[in-house]
């Protein structure tokens, strides 16, 4: 691949190659209305050697563009501080709306290669980079995004020169690095590692390989690749094709019908046990900090379960200043421009911070499926997404917990009975809730379909009764406390 690299001759002068470039300048800026208008977000990642001229492309592809539709990405920039997050984090923040570009000034090759030379990455977590990449990938194009890869190839004997004269230069000499230096010392290692990496991530998107030594072929092949990419694009229209479905290991069956809705505790074992178990939660959550684990708490559940008390009496012994609660409503217009799991990748708590969701990313399979806001293949792909999401989550080193706040029927309309005749209560009942409740079955069969699909051993779903709220409460706070004192005995194991 790059070792025998012999760029195609495309049998134009170097000064037929130049012309050709002045107009693609203006062809890519006419072709960026029209991507405004069919609302395709495109993609550019320019990954390569270091000295080979990434940023000096990228600047030239974005001259003639009008710049409130378009974005750098800068991997340096980016990373700061990303070490408390998923690999995917600054990453999954950065894709751009419907109808935008975004410019990756190198990305999740560059990460994941240099940290498996660096030894950072052993081959398993590397193996994870890779398998995240692909699925990154594979999501972006499902989800409608137009991706284009470059790799900017430059010999050994070339970049060592280039190099040089930059270090030769008081004025340029802070741009070398010593990453720089050890690359060049290790070119052959490197190559190969950046081989592997194409290899196993160009089934989305195949990698364009620039010869980085000619600006005039490097230029003119990339302004080429990108227009024929946009203008394919433009003619197939936002991409449909079949949900992808992978394998995970799955929990027990959970079923909301095996949900025992006469369980109930006493006033007094309520009061009692709720006390010793905000202690001990208060505990824990000192010490997942000190081991920067971090946790993510999900609530979804029926319109008046008591999901809102219930995070109540969760957050209240936790550090207000480790913590962060969620409540998730309809997309803005700039989330809904963008995949459907951004808002959440843009949500994740830090190492050793925990962040409730109260709603969460099943909204995809069950009100955007009932009410029609999305495709039958968008929720129906959404399954194997969120699995994802959370195995990316999981494999980070996060506890996740779901909860589904289940009651029946009767007792709902008790509920909302009692907020529509109690003025103080009025502002939690809405049209909206009376109209979902006519929904019932449709919901019930969402709900369950969710629970079958999407509740994994590393992301199990935990029906919890709350017919007796008291109850309710206190199973989630056991639940969450077992948890928590898994994932710390699990982190001190493996420290030993």
């Amino acid at each position: 691949m790059l070792k025998e690299y012999i760029r195609p001759d495309d049998g134009l002068t170097k000064e037929e190659r130049k012309a050709a470039i002045k107009g693609y300048r203006k062809a890519l800026a006419a072709r960026q209305a029209k991507l405004r208008d069919a609302k395709i977000p495109v993609i550019v990642l320019v990954e390569g050697w270091d000295a080979a001229g990434k940023g000096g492309l990228i600047n030239d592809l974005i001259s003639e563009l009008d710049p409130r539709f378009v974005s750098v990405f800068s991997q340096d920039a980016a990373l700061q501080g990303a070490e408390r997050y998923p690999f995917l984090y600054p990453y999954f923040n950065a894709i751009p709306e419907n109808g935008k570009l975004l410019f990756m000034d190198s990305g999740y090759m560059e990460e994941s290669v240099h940290g498996l030379m660096s030894g950072e990455l052993d081959e398993d977590a590397y193996e994870l980079y890779v398998q995240s990449s692909r699925r990154f990938e594979r999501t972006l194009r499902d989800n409608g995004y137009l991706l284009i890869k470059f790799f900017m190839h430059i010999s050994r004997k070339e970049q060592h020169k280039r190099l040089s004269e930059l270090m030769d230069d008081e004025n340029t000499a802070w741009r070398v690095t010593e990453n720089d230096l050890w690359q060049n010392e290790e070119y052959k290692d490197f190559r190969d590692a950046y081989e592997d990496f194409m290899a196993a991530t160009s089934e989305v998107a195949p990698w364009h390989i620039l010869d980085g030594e000619s600006n005039s072929h490097t230029y003119y092949d990339a302004y080429k690749i990108i227009c024929d990419s946009i203008d394919a694009a433009l003619e197939a229209g936002k991409y449909n094709g079949p949900a992808f479905e992978e394998e995970f290991p799955m929990s027990e069956k959970v079923r909301l019908e095996d949900a025992d809705l006469s369980l109930t505790v006493s006033d007094e074992e309520y009061k009692k046990e709720l006390k010793a178990l905000q202690k001990r939660l208060k505990e824990l959550h000192y010490e997942i900090y000190r081991l920067r684990i971090p946790v993510v708490i999900c609530y979804e559940g029926w319109d008046a379960a008591g999901k809102g008390g219930n995070i109540k009496r969760l957050a209240y012994p936790l550090d207000p200043r480790g913590f962060e609660v969620y409540p998730i409503a309809s997309p803005e217009p700039h989330e809904l421009a963008r995949h459907f799991l951004w808002r959440f990748w843009k949500r994740l708590p830090k190492t050793g911070h925990v962040a409730i969701f109260d709603r969460t990313w099943y909204g995809r399979c069950m009100v955007e499926r009932i009410e029609g806001y999305c495709s039958e293949n968008d929720w129906q792909r959404s399954y194997n997404e969120m699995n994802e999401f959370e195995e990316e989550l999981y494999n980070w080193g996060a506890v996740i917990l779901k909860f589904w706040i289940q009651i029946d029927q009767d007792t709902q309309l008790e509920r909302f009975t009692d907020r529509q005749n109690t003025p103080e209560k009025q502002w939690k009942i809405t049209e909206e809730d009376w109209r979902n409740r006519e929904k019932w079955p449709q919901y019930q069969q969402a709900v369950s379909d969710m629970l079958e699909k999407t509740s994994t051993d590393f992301a199990p779903w935990h029906v919890i009764e709350s017919k007796d709220k008291h109850y309710a409460r206190l199973k989630v706070l056991r639940l969450t406390i077992a948890a928590l004192e898994a994932a710390i005995a699990e982190r001190k194991e493996y420290d030993e």
